[in-house]
């Protein structure tokens, strides 16, 4: 089993920046992918990015590419998201996902190990 716990979330002004972190614990997850993903009020959940824990190579929703950069931290078991340039359409709830496999994927049916989610608020 792997618990995840998200943290970092907040409310900022657009053109401002957040750092999410997502904390796991129970077993070790080398071997693990890990994402991001999002869900607006009123829509669906979306892929926002992902990453081979341990390669560290790194995936992103052509939304976000450019602004956001995922990253993580072996020693914490820490997988974080700086987010800049927020826009208020970035305002969602943001989760924290792991699935036991290498491969990445934004499918979020393929992730097995959810967090209870972050509130993200970008005022105009």
């Amino acid at each position: 089993q792997v618990q995840l716990v998200e943290s970092g979330g907040g409310l900022v002004q657009a053109g401002g920046s957040l750092r999410l972190s997502c904390a796991s614990s129970g077993r070790t997850i080398v071997g693990y992918s890990m994402a991001w993903f999002r869900q607006a009020p009123g829509k669906e959940r979306e892929f926002v990015s992902a990453i081979r824990w341990s390669s560290g190579n790194s995936y992103y929703a052509d939304s976000v590419k450019g602004r956001f950069t995922i990253s993580r931290n072996n020693a914490k078991n820490t997988m974080y998201l700086q987010m800049n340039s927020l826009k208020p359409e970035d305002t969602a709830v943001y989760y924290c996902a792991a699935r036991l496999s290498v491969g990445v994927t934004s499918n979020e049916s393929e992730y097995t190990y959810w967090g209870q989610g972050t509130q993200v608020t970008v005022s105009s």
